[in-house]
């Protein structure tokens, strides 16, 4: 749709359009009534509306996003998000194709995707801290960045790569804590050769700035480690311009700089302010921040690391319904609050039969005692104690 009928609906909140579309999922054809109420975002891919679907007497606001859509070929964000379903992954509900007269009085169609509509990008929450003076509390960087290769291991094992990583695509929730990966627009399925020129600069893997068209789902972890490292430090970690691009050249004649050569050039090149991070963070971040694409871990490892045993702990401990456990003492159960006393709500632990078939071995590290239960409980009924992985290989995309 034409940027200027986008306005014209933004501005006109009090009109009620109908739509027929297509239900993810389920693949039925819906009757849709939405009202625009505002502009959630917008971009070279064209714009994300905020809207009100009118639905059972009630409604649902939701982001619609509005891409305009080549008739040679499928659209490949449509296929991975019609594919995928992780609770760190941006839910889509449903989707329609329109037409309408271009300019030159030629036909374009758009495609428009409903999403579930999440509050604030991680760029404008990291941002308020920024223009407070402060830096996000660890804590909370924690909570962001696990989820976020939560969703990446998940991703990551159906062999689609985002290469988009940055805080601009990253909706958080304040209220629950809940963070969810959103703009699959540069998503795909890795395994022939690829442009280089993908990802935001400022968050784009080493091997891409080189220009490498051979490359693997580490760009992810590269650019999810600058999104930790912006985190810890407040700001934008790799701000390259042009003299980066001279830098390159350089690099590609004689090879990378040692770190002894890279002191030696500029003795304070190497000093961030990381002035509250603690060791642990630090540790992550020089293991995924490396040259190498295959020394960097894989999502689901560096979900395990140490920085993130806070999270797996709780800070708090609440009384348990029955009251008492087993031994007699009083039962606990896991909680997390945030700084400013807010209680997590979203259950960093809430793990699906696939997610734990990514690598069983690790599975005692990402389930702590605590949660168990809860897995057991669950949907999937998974009993660690029992639990057999199931093959993934079938389970991975294969795009038209």
């Amino acid at each position: 749709m034409p940027a200027h009928r986008a306005a014209q609906q933004a501005a006109d909140s009090a009109h009620i359009y109908q739509v027929k579309a297509t239900r993810r999922g389920t693949g039925d054809q819906v009757t849709l009534a939405y009202r625009i109420v505002g502009e959630a975002g917008h971009g070279s891919f064209g714009v994300v509306l905020k809207a009100e679907l009118l639905q059972g007497g009630g409604t649902d606001v939701v982001a619609i996003k509005r891409v305009k859509q080549d008739e040679r070929s499928k659209n490949r964000e449509l296929q991975i998000m019609s594919a995928v379903a992780h609770p760190h992954i941006v839910k889509l509900q449903a989707f329609w194709f329109e037409a309408s007269l271009s300019g030159e009085d030629a036909v374009e169609t758009w495609l428009h995707l409903v999403f579930e509509l999440i509050p604030k990008t991680l760029h404008h929450l990291s941002r308020s801290y920024s223009r407070r003076n402060e830096y996000v509390p660890e804590l909370l960087v924690k909570l962001w960045v696990y989820q976020l290769l939560r969703a990446l291991s998940y991703l990551h094992s159906i062999g689609v790569c985002h290469r988009d990583i940055k805080p601009h695509n990253l909706m958080c929730d304040p209220a629950s804590g809940r963070l969810v990966l959103i703009d699959f627009g540069s998503a795909k399925v890795l395994g022939e050769a690829n442009v280089s020129y993908t990802c935001s600069r400022f968050y784009r893997a080493p091997e891409l700035v080189l220009g490498a068209s051979l490359y693997a789902d580490s760009i992810d972890l590269w650019s999810s480690g600058c999104v930790l490292a912006e985190l810890l430090a407040g700001k934008t970690f790799f701000v390259g311009q042009d003299g980066v691009g001279q830098l390159v050249e350089i690099i590609k004649v004689l090879g990378t700089p040692t770190r002894r050569e890279v002191l030696a050039m500029q003795p304070t090149y190497v000093e961030h302010d990381f002035a509250i991070a603690s060791p642990e963070a630090l540790d992550l971040l020089a293991s995924i921040l490396v040259y190498t694409p295959s020394f960097r871990p894989r999502a689901i490892e560096a979900m395990c690391h140490p920085f993130f045993d806070e999270l797996r702990l709780g800070n708090t401990r609440s009384s348990s319904a029955n009251g008492t456990s087993g031994s007699g003492r009083q039962g606990r159960r896991w909680g997390l609050v945030m700084p400013d006393s807010q209680a997590v709500t979203v259950p960093p632990f809430d793990f699906s039969t696939h997610e734990l078939s990514i690598c069983p071995d690790l599975n005692p590290i990402l389930v702590p005692s605590h949660a168990r239960a809860a897995l057991l409980a669950g949907p999937d009924g998974i009993d660690l104690d029992r639990f057999k992985p199931i093959d993934l290989a079938p389970l991975r995309l294969s795009l038209d």
